[in-house]
């Protein structure tokens, strides 16, 4: 008799359905979606990105404040040994996260209407610490030194480690953020868009209402850029993430705009790491797939943030064969005495 297991077609469920995984252990909900026709050839123009060899998963939307919050009241209450809290944050009218109590005794909450922005002020390190934390357990105890990347002696400067063999959860490579952003999917030869939202037009740059609601929602030709999202008294901001204009062909949000994001890629040189996505403040010029620069993995500013990608949950097809068929006989009977059968 095949083996049922629950565990394995939640997973599946998820997976496939690109619904909410479930709650991570002190850090809320991420949901993710599936980028898959692997193997797919890379752009040509610009020539070299998108092509990936297997399917993966990348986080629908980008690290809010409210999931970086989270995580600081997780691992850094007593010290914040690795700078993972920028005094801006707190301070800065784009920031999201306040800092309270004092050394040994630290506390950390959103701002007003900041929980479901993108968080920002954040660089390389806190995000690979954010990925060490998640494949650890996302609890107090977890490492986040090792797991997905091994930072050497509270490593927060310098060249940033490759990602480590069987990391689950990880910062994107450029090839898969492009692709997640980009590429027209159904297919192995489909092409690409010149912008996030599946479309070769620039996108209209979308306004915010007074708490940074998005106006486009969440379809449309729209993305935050141009210092068009004017709420909280300031001129270009982050907005709520998703609500800001359509998603690309796999269904991730915000990646022409809101915040730039941090990827894996090596740009010129080991030290320094390749961003994409325009933010807030870009013009048109770079919010088209075409742009890419690099940044010290060290950089943090109001405008640079993250999303990261694990891979695709393997399922046991005896376990997932087992279920359906409970979930098919359940529904039955379910159904026979709904009409007395």
């Amino acid at each position: 008799m095949p083996h049922f297991s629950w565990k394995a077609f939640s997973l599946w469920l998820a997976a496939s359905a690109c619904l909410p995984l479930g709650s991570i252990a002190n850090a809320g909900i991420i949901e993710w979606v599936t980028v898959g026709d692997p193997g797919n050839a890379a752009d040509t123009d610009p020539a070299g990105f998108g092509a990936v060899a297997t399917s993966f998963q990348i986080m629908k939307y980008e690290f809010t404040n409210q999931l970086y919050t989270d995580f600081l009241n997780s691992v850094a209450t007593t010290s914040d040994s690795y700078s993972l809290y920028n005094s801006s944050m707190g301070t800065d009218s784009r920031g999201g996260i306040t800092q309270g109590g004092s050394f040994g005794a630290y506390s950390y909450s959103v701002r007003t209407d900041m929980g479901d922005k993108p968080v920002n002020f954040v660089n390389w390190f806190d995000a690979a610490r954010v990925s060490n934390w998640l494949m650890n357990g996302a609890t107090s105890s977890s490492s986040t030194e090792t797991g997905a990347y091994t930072l050497v002696g509270g490593q927060t400067t310098g060249t940033a480690p490759a990602v480590n063999p069987g990391a689950t959860f990880y910062v994107p490579t450029e090839d898969q953020w492009y692709k997640a952003a980009y590429y027209k999917g159904g297919g192995t030869n489909a092409g690409y868009w010149n912008y996030a939202t599946q479309n070769d037009s620039d996108p209209t740059a979308v306004t915010a209402g007074v708490t940074g609601i998005g106006s486009a929602g969440s379809t449309g030709n729209f993305a935050n850029y141009d210092n068009a999202a004017v709420w909280n008294s300031v001129t270009g901001n982050v907005t709520t993430v998703g609500t800001n204009g359509g998603a690309s062909a796999y269904g991730a949000f915000d990646m022409s705009g809101n915040v730039t994001e941090w990827t894996d890629s090596t740009g010129a040189s080991g030290a320094i790491r390749a961003v994409r996505g325009g933010n807030w403040g870009s013009t048109a010029s770079f919010v088209v797939s075409s742009k890419t620069y690099s940044l010290p993995p060290s950089s943090e500013n109001l405008a640079l943030g993250f999303r990261l990608v694990r891979d695709v949950p393997e399922i046991d097809p005896n376990g997932l064969s087992a279920a359906l068929g409970l979930l098919v006989g359940g529904l039955g009977l379910l159904e026979r005495r709904r009409y007395g059968r």
